[in-house]
C-alpha cells in the first residue's frame, strides 16, 4: 500500500487521540500526545506527522518533541503509532520517514533519541545512543535507547537526556 503523509492540522486531533488509543493497550499514550501537545516547551509545529491511506484516514503517526542532552536541545520521538488494523502495512513506517525529513528540513534539529524496540528503530538509521556517550535518567537496556545524527558532518552532544514534563521521567 502507498501512503500519503503529512503534518497534523487542529482538524485531525480527535483522530490522532483515537488512533494512539487503539494502538496501545491503554489511553496513556494518545493523553501524552495531548499533553505534548499543550506543551509550549515540548511542541514543535510541524513534527507531528501522518500517514493517511487512500480514503483520507489516519492510520498512523509519528511524534518528535523537544528534549535535551545536558543542556542541549535535541528531538524525541515517542509516541508512534498505527491503527491495530493497519498495523506491518508500512503505515508507520512512512509516518516515521516523514517526521524524521521533516526535521532534517528545518536545519536547525540535528539528534533523535528513541527509547523503543531495538530490532525496529535502526531501520531508520538509529543505533545505540551509548555509542554517542548518551544515556537515560533511569534504568533501561542499552539497546533499547537510541539515537540518530539527522546531519552526521554535525557534531552531536553527549549526556543525559531529560524528556519533557509529559513523559514523567
Amino acid at each position: 500500500m502507498t501512503w500519503t503523509t503529512r503534518p497534523e492540522t487542529p482538524a485531525d486531533i480527535p483522530a490522532i487521540h483515537a488512533l494512539v488509543a487503539a494502538a496501545f493497550p491503554t489511553a496513556d499514550e494518545a493523553h501524552l500526545v495531548d499533553a505534548l501537545r499543550a506543551d509550549q516547551d515540548a511542541w514543535i509545529d510541524g513534527l507531528s506527522m501522518l500517514a493517511v491511506d487512500e480514503h483520507g484516514t489516519v492510520t498512523g503517526h509519528a511524534l518528535l518533541t523537544r528534549c535535551h542532552i545536558d543542556g542541549t536541545p535535541a528531538l524525541a520521538l515517542a509516541p508512534c503509532a498505527v491503527l491495530p488494523a493497519a498495523q506491518r502495512t508500512g503505515a508507520g513506517t512512512a509516518a516515521i520517514h516523514a517526521v524524521l525529513d521533516a526535521a532534517r528540513a528545518r536545519r536547525r534539529e540535528n539528534l533523535v533519541v528513541v527509547l523503543g524496540h531495538a530490532s525496529y528503530y535502526p531501520r531508520f538509521g538509529f543505533t545505540r545512543a551509548s555509542g554517542f556517550g548518551i544515556t537515560a535518567p533511569i534504568e533501561v537496556p542499552d539497546d533499547a535507547l537510541m539515537a540518530l545524527a539527522l546531519d552526521p558532518r554535525q557534531p552531536v552532544p553527549a549526556g543525559t537526556i531529560r524528556w519533557a514534563q509529559a513523559f514523567g521521567i
